[in-house]
């Protein structure tokens, strides 16, 4: 189910840094019972994902970043970065 594992990674004035497990659990739990087209994720650790088939990767970038945005988490001047990894 979760066959592509991805790296959640924030710009923080031109510093690539990894997105904490809290953020990644926080965004994970939320969508399990809000949004169905991010079931199928799970946080591993502090800037690693692993997600479904299914899931669009740019639809998770702008649901994460705005999840974390009104959670105070990600600086306004930042951007999230996702990437799929081997």
């Amino acid at each position: 189910m979760f066959a592509r594992k991805i790296v959640v990674e924030y710009d923080d004035h031109g510093d690539r840094v990894a997105c904490p497990l809290k953020w990644l659990d926080s965004f994970s739990m939320r969508n399990f019972t809000n949004a169905g087209v991010f079931d199928d994720t799970i946080p591993i650790s502090d800037g690693r994902m692993e997600i479904g088939t299914k899931v669009p990767l740019a639809q998770l970038r702008e649901a994460m970043e705005d999840w974390f945005r009104r959670k105070n988490y990600l600086p306004r001047a930042s951007k999230l970065i996702l990437e799929e990894t081997d």
